[in-house]
């Protein structure tokens, strides 16, 4: 990263449980090119173009948690790649100096053509989102999606040079669950990481009762343990995952288990939405609107550094997905950011 972002004191986001914030996960696109069942809906509604964050208020949002000590940005969507430039966000984002990472999450289908210009604009790492290796399998979970599509945007991942590209799996029954150690195979084939991800219950499934899909992680790594050799890796990253190395390859497995394991006690992570609300837990309402800060005609960039570090008083010590007493969360996950 290269040129300065402010001469502002870097002050830490601690949540009122002592947990530090160094990680946002920022969504520049509610739309996609795809339209996965556990993510939305077959028909759905997107946001009008007047309510969603301009590019420049999506950097001004990202600058400030920059300058509040986040050392990490996650781009997501939707698809952040069907939003119009944002390779021009991308670029001014990678020219902050404190920021010590910038990562996309994407469903792939774009990467032929984008992977180097991400790269040089100074992505460092690239997840991409893959479910199948059956053709029409792929097309049934994603239904829009093309598998082929997607294997050259994992290739043209590879070839761009990022420090590393990871995949991700949303295990379904009935959908997917006999293909865990294929997609292990190809991923482990490929010396790139794969992580193994909990159907979450985001909103409403129109295909399917998410109860009735959700495969445990418990269950998809006692099925690898039958194929493969695993020990528990040293290795953290600033998300949720929790890896295991493979004896005989270099690539790692990861399980996200937001269902089964809670993993609250040392979440880092809050993410913005387009539509500018600061959401302070993936599985609960608390959140901020920035956007009308944003819009606001007395608007500073200050006014935006206190009410980013208020906010997090708001984020709550856990969710509590599948627990009755409790509400579930309404929107669809292409609403949250992946």
């Amino acid at each position: 990263m290269a040129a300065s972002n402010s001469g502002t004191d870097r002050k830490a986001l601690v949540d009122k449980f002592g947990r530090r914030v160094d990680y946002i996960r920022l969504s520049v696109t509610d739309r996609c090119d795809f339209r996965c069942v556990y993510c939305m809906t077959e028909e759905m509604t997107f946001l009008p173009r007047k309510e969603i964050l301009s590019l420049e208020e999506l950097f001004l949002i990202a600058k400030a948690f920059v300058d509040l000590g986040v050392t990490k940005i996650r781009l997501t969507g939707g698809e952040p790649l069907v939003r119009s430039d944002v390779l021009s966000l991308v670029e001014r984002l990678g020219q902050l100096t404190d920021l010590e990472e910038l990562l996309i999450t994407t469903n792939g289908a774009q990467l032929d053509k984008y992977a180097e210009p991400l790269r040089a604009a100074g992505v460092t790492r690239v997840n991409v989102s893959i479910d199948s290796l059956n053709a029409e399998r792929f097309k049934r979970i994603s239904r829009v999606g093309k598998l082929d599509k997607v294997l050259e945007g994992i290739e043209a991942a590879r070839a761009a040079g990022f420090n590393r590209v990871k995949l991700n799996s949303v295990i379904m029954r009935g959908y997917n669950e006999d293909e865990v150690i294929d997609l292990a195979e190809y991923a482990l084939a490929r010396d790139i990481d794969i992580a193994f991800i909990e159907e979450m219950p985001l909103g409403e499934a129109s295909d399917h009762a998410r109860e009735d899909t959700t495969c445990s992680n418990a269950w998809v790594r006692e099925l690898l343990n039958s194929r493969f050799e695993l020990s528990e890796s040293a290795a953290k990253t600033a998300g949720p995952s929790r890896y295991v190395d493979v004896k005989g390859y270099k690539s790692r497995i990861g399980f996200i288990s937001p269902v089964t394991h809670n993993f609250c006690g040392d979440c880092n992570r809050v993410r913005v939405t387009v539509e500018g609300r600061l959401l302070l837990c993936l599985g609960n309402e608390h959140s901020m609107d920035l956007r009308a800060i944003l819009r606001a005609e007395d608007f500073s960039e200050a006014n935006l550094r206190d009410a980013i570090v208020a906010a997090m008083d708001l984020k709550p010590e856990r969710h509590y997905f599948y627990e009755k007493d409790h509400a579930q969360p309404i929107r669809l996950m292409n609403m949250t950011g992946g």
